[in-house]
């Protein structure tokens, strides 16, 4: 497992969101809702000077929306799976925006289901505190994941 750090500033997300609470299987649903009506967000992605998407992000926070981590042992959550925005665009109905705070991550390619807990073990091992909800990323150019895990608040 190749870990990176990056820090990136606040950034906004328009998607479809969902809770643990749905029920198994409800973050697939989500991504197959959001990519089933991405023409309704098309002209508020975020793009690079290139005119290619930046990126969809799986943004996840507690269920009270504070982005922090999922609750009872990452079990309990909200998830938002969408597409980077500009921070003034305006969620179209029955989408929502979030604004994620500026933040350190480290950063490892979602290399399969162990992904996730390999990383909260190799944080614990080294002392690392994990400071917020983790994040999924997925590279438009490349279909590349990766999963962002917060350290710092900037």
């Amino acid at each position: 497992m190749n870990i990176d750090k990056y820090i990136k500033q606040s950034f906004s997300v328009i998607g479809k969101l969902g809770s643990t609470g749905d029920g198994t299987g409800f973050i697939q649903e989500l991504w197959q809702s959001a990519g089933s009506h991405f023409n309704e967000v098309a002209h508020l992605a975020k793009r690079d000077e290139g005119g290619n998407l930046v990126g969809f992000w799986g943004a996840m926070s507690d269920l009270s929306g504070s982005f922090m981590p999922w609750e009872d042992n990452f079990s309990k959550g909200l998830y938002l799976a969408g597409v980077e925005v500009d921070d003034n665009a305006q969620p179209p109905q029955d989408w929502i925006k979030w604004t994620m705070p500026s933040s350190e991550y480290l950063y490892v390619k979602t290399e399969g289901p162990d992904t996730f807990m390999s990383m909260i073990e190799y944080m614990k091992a080294n002392e690392i505190e994990l400071v917020g909800a983790v994040y999924d990323f997925i590279n438009p150019q490349s279909g590349q994941g990766y999963m962002y895990f917060p350290i710092r608040r900037l």
